[in-house]
């Protein structure tokens, strides 16, 4: 983070260095947070360098100028004793002797007038001012684990009711830029706030509740720009692909998934470059392009053998892998009209997806009954629709799932008028489930 010389002073300050290792600051980093900060109380940027930090650090500057004190306590919510400052020479001075800046002296009373009036209005304030929140890796990793509960939540029972998490788990991140962090740990921030957006629209995308998906993924993709994070960004993409396919809108669905391609981290990772020719392969059959979808789920086919499948990847793209390859090559070969080779892919998934997939199980089934109906095997794919309820027992279906099984409904209605009435009748309950 930073170096030293070999005639660095013997004074070299620790606990300011233990301290900015803590929260990951640089020394940069650290002079921009106290320029903001003598910033909000003087109304002028203050002017610390970079080379100030060092020295600072080095422990040429063991008392640093008045401003910049109150600044450095503001920031680290710690008294400057704390982090290793003592005037030489002399006791340690209280907070504002005699020696302190005058404007620095009348906007402390100010703010300490000001205070003390709102504690009188409101029980259990403080005159006290409090400092920034501190921010560091922490709440980074406990934000993190809170989008890998709700990825794990989403695959045992769908988007379901887990916008509203997803949408609070968002704001906490962007709450938590108000704090002192160090850029690294802001930039964290905004790629999990990203990352919660895309959840967010996700689940109503698997919810079947299309209307607000968009909003959310037009907003996690500027949050994804902000945090400068490739992945996110190609996590947008895939969704916004998604949800353009379910809108029907195919040329854009399909111009979706070129975007996910073009993303900085397509070319770094063997699995999204898989999934990014995978999805592109959707989007060309649904939009009539059968020659163009084959060639492309051939090729995301391709970089999946070579990919390296034990590389760490982010939570929301766990899910792709052998299964799901295969459901997706069943989604292309069923939808350019060929139900046969549809049926053995959805077989190849389901025995190689994991059980915590229930989601993907069903949605998987029900396109396998699918497959089977259109062969005219009436009383297979009745058979196998009943999986799809097996698979979600417990749980309502999600809105996706509903519509494959509904697409299976007029299907068997077409084909077998008084097998599809029975079938209705048998799974009334699990149907109307909300």
């Amino acid at each position: 983070m930073w170096s030293y010389g070999a005639g660095m002073s013997l004074n070299r300050n620790g606990d300011l260095a233990g301290w900015m290792a803590e929260l990951g600051l640089t020394a940069g980093e650290l002079a921009d947070l106290v320029n903001r900060e003598i910033e909000r109380f003087t109304g002028r940027l203050g002017e610390t360098s970079e080379r100030t930090v060092f020295r600072w650090l080095s422990g040429d500057v063991g008392w640093p100028q008045a401003r910049q004190r109150v600044a450095l306590e503001g920031v680290s919510g710690l008294p400057v004793a704390d982090l290793g400052f003592k005037p030489r020479g002399k006791s340690m001075p209280t907070r504002w002797s005699s020696e302190e800046d005058p404007e620095v002296r009348r906007r402390d009373f100010v703010g300490a007038a000001a205070g003390a009036a709102a504690a009188s209005l409101s029980v259990g304030s403080s005159a006290v001012a409090v400092p920034p929140q501190r921010v560091g890796t922490s709440d980074v990793i406990r934000l993190r684990d809170a989008v890998e509960r709700l990825v794990e939540l989403d695959a045992v029972q769908g988007g379901n009711g887990l916008e509203r998490a997803a949408v609070q788990g968002a704001a906490e991140a962007l709450r938590l830029q108000q704090g002192a962090a160090s850029q690294r740990v802001r930039t964290r921030l905004f790629s999990l706030a990203a990352n919660f957006t895309c959840r967010a629209g996700w689940a109503l995308i698997d919810a079947g509740r299309l209307e607000g998906a968009g909003r959310h993924l037009e907003r996690a993709l500027m949050l994804a720009g902000m945090a400068r994070d490739a992945d996110m960004e190609m996590q947008v993409w895939n969704l916004r692909s998604m949800l353009a396919r379910q809108r029907q809108d195919y040329a854009e669905a399909e111009a979706a998934a070129r975007a996910a391609q073009a993303t900085g981290v397509v070319r770094r990772s063997g699995v999204h470059a898989s999934l990014g020719y995978a999805r592109l392969a959707v989007s060309q059959a649904h939009g009539g392009d059968a020659r163009g979808a084959l060639r492309s789920i051939g090729r995301a086919e391709e970089l999946l053998g070579k990919a390296d499948l034990g590389e760490p990847v982010s939570a929301w793209i766990e899910f792709y892998g052998p299964a799901e390859l295969h459901a997706l090559t069943a989604v292309v070969q069923g939808v350019t009209g060929r139900p046969a080779q549809a049926e053995a892919e959805a077989y190849r998934s389901l025995a190689v997806l994991p059980s915590v997939y229930r989601r993907n199980r069903a949605n998987t089934t029900a396109r396998l009954a699918l497959a089977q109906l259109h062969q005219g095997e009436v009383e297979q794919a009745y058979a196998t629709s009943s999986e799809v309820f097996q698979a979600m027992a417990g749980v309502p279906l999600p809105g996706r799932t509903r519509q494959l099984l509904g697409d299976f409904q007029r299907e068997l209605i077409a084909r077998a008028p008084a097998v599809a009435d029975e079938w209705m009748e048998q799974y009334r309950t699990e149907w109307s489930r909300a």
